[in-house]
């Protein structure tokens, strides 16, 4: 064999090689450890599909700890992601709400409104408002993002909120 084929697995032939020799073992190893339920067939393709991402990386001598690895990794995680989503599913939501129907409707007046008065603000003006307003974003991080100066964005919020406040009587 050349030396650069026994340095990594990139070649289509290692590679499939790997494949033929692990596949069947590493899903037999994820499956009896771990159970159907957690998907040991998509967890070692996945590992798989790392290993001719890292191929450069990984020798053929080292594949299959490599795979085994990441594979036992990736059902770890997989794992904790389902206690997350378990301990989530045991919050239950209130079903009941202590504002009067008044309020509600109202606020669903409001959000029309809002809504509205967004529509008639230009296409730049609405950009930089609500990436400032509703994302968190600062002057300089719009600049940047827009390709624009900050005092363009400062510009553009300050004109955006004027209209705003000029088109709903509430607006803060």
């Amino acid at each position: 064999m050349p030396k650069e084929l026994q340095e990594n697995v990139c070649n289509e032939e290692t590679f499939s090689m790997i494949y033929n020799k692990y596949s069947r073992d590493l899903y037999n190893y994820l499956y009896y450890k771990y159970g159907e339920s957690l998907g040991p067939n998509d967890k070692m393709q996945d590992a798989f599909i790392k290993l001719l991402n890292n191929c450069k990386k990984v020798t053929p001598s080292k594949a299959k700890g490599f795979l085994f690895s990441v594979a036992k990794n990736m059902m770890l995680n997989e794992i904790k992601h389902q206690k997350v989503v378990l301990r989530y599913k045991e919050i239950k939501p209130k079903d009941y709400t202590v504002e009067s129907p008044e309020f509600v409707l109202e606020q669903k007046q409001f959000l029309q409104r809002y809504q509205k008065a967004l529509s008639k603000l230009s296409e730049d003006q609405r950009v930089s408002f609500l990436l400032n307003k509703v994302e968190g974003k600062k002057h300089a991080e719009i600049a940047e993002m827009l390709g624009i100066t900050r005092k363009a964005v400062e510009n553009r919020i300050y004109t955006a909120y004027k209209k705003l406040k000029e088109e709903i009587e509430d607006f803060r």
